[in-house]
Parts: C-alpha cells; structure tokens; sequence
C-alpha cells in the first residue's frame, strides 16, 4: 500500500461520500455475518480510520484495526477513545512484510485488495491471519478497463478472484454485486463484490 499517501489522507480521510460508502459495505457486512459473533475476533485489515469496522466493534469479543499507516491508525485510535470502545485495539501491520501473531475469527478487507500489487501472495498472508473455520470478507471493485492507474488494479474479475482464493486454502462460500453507483471508482461508475470464503 502507498503509506505516505495514507498518512497524508488521513486527517481528512472520512470524507462525507466515504462515510456514506462506509455505510453501504457495513449494512452488506451485517447481512452476511455469523448468527454468533460475541465470541469472535474481528480483524479489520488495511482499516485505515475504522471507517466501516469501528460501528461492528460491539458485535464482537475483540476488534483489532490493522493498517500500514500509523497517520490513519492514530485516527483510528481517537475515535476509539471518545467512543470509549474498549475491546479495539490497533496495530501497525503490513502483510507483505510480516505475519502479526493475533488471529482472526472473521477478517475484514475493504477496498483494500486493489492497493496492494501481488494479488495471490497477500491473499496466502490472509488465510494465515484466519483461525481454524474463519471467515474472510473481502469487499472490492469489480474489473472496469476505464479505469487506469499505476497504483491500483482496475477491479477483479470474479472467478478468478475464487480460484485465487480456493489456492490461497480457502474455500469460496459467496461471490456477488451488492452494490453499483457512478463516481464510485476513480470517478468511473462501478459496481462493488462481497467475497466470502472459509479456512
């Protein structure tokens, strides 16, 4: 992921249309979750300012906001404070380069995919993050050729997004469109996928 923009963003990150797609992926999120969550560890990764995980905290035993950049984690962490969410911890984490020892029960990655170049190694890191039966959700664009850009990929196809999933040791469960709006992907009209699979 691109840190030093991150930590550029990240005072000004939860921007009006972004807290409104916030709200569109977590009422997706919610739909899909497990009946029984209180026991369960949620990670958000790559959740910058807890923009979509932060009003799920509750749901949980624990919810742990992982991020690349420490601008967004500190965000992040002053909201926690003033919401007075107790069971939320941060931590500065980069797959690509390290393994964090806490696991997931449910592991969250927003619009996080597209950021990161090798597709098939962080999804490997990501089923290692999962405990034993857990759930990765991965919300992201689906492919759009307009759109062009040297640090993003332009969406995902859906079926090799499983097949990546299924080598990665995971096995898909849930793989549709949940939601199509202009403007949404670099100023593109796009749609956006939720992927759910299992460890």
């Amino acid at each position: 992921m691109s840190e030093n923009i991150f930590n550029q963003m990240a005072n000004h990150y939860d921007t009006p249309d972004r807290l409104a797609l916030a709200e569109i992926i977590r009422a997706e999120i919610r739909q899909n979750l497990p009946k029984e969550t209180n026991q369960k560890v949620f990670i958000d990764y790559g959740g910058g300012t807890g923009l979509v995980s932060l009003p799920l905290a509750k749901l949980f035993k624990e919810t742990w906001i992982m991020d690349a950049s420490k601008a967004m984690l500190t965000v992040a962490d002053q909201k926690i404070t003033h919401s007075h969410l107790n069971n939320v911890h941060t931590q500065l984490a980069d797959l690509t380069k390290d393994l964090p020892s806490q696991k997931a029960d449910l592991l969250l990655v927003s619009l996080v995919l597209l950021h990161i170049p090798d597709t098939k190694l962080i999804l490997k890191k990501l089923a290692e993050l999962l405990n034993p039966g857990g759930q990765l959700f991965i919300v992201d664009f689906n492919k759009n050729e307009a759109v062009n850009h040297p640090k993003v990929h332009n969406g995902f196809e859906q079926e090799p997004l499983e097949q990546l999933l299924t080598e990665a040791g995971l096995t898909p469960l849930k793989l549709e469109t949940f939601h199509e709006g202009e403007n949404l992907f670099m100023r593109q009209p796009t749609s956006l996928f939720l992927a759910i699979s299992q460890k």
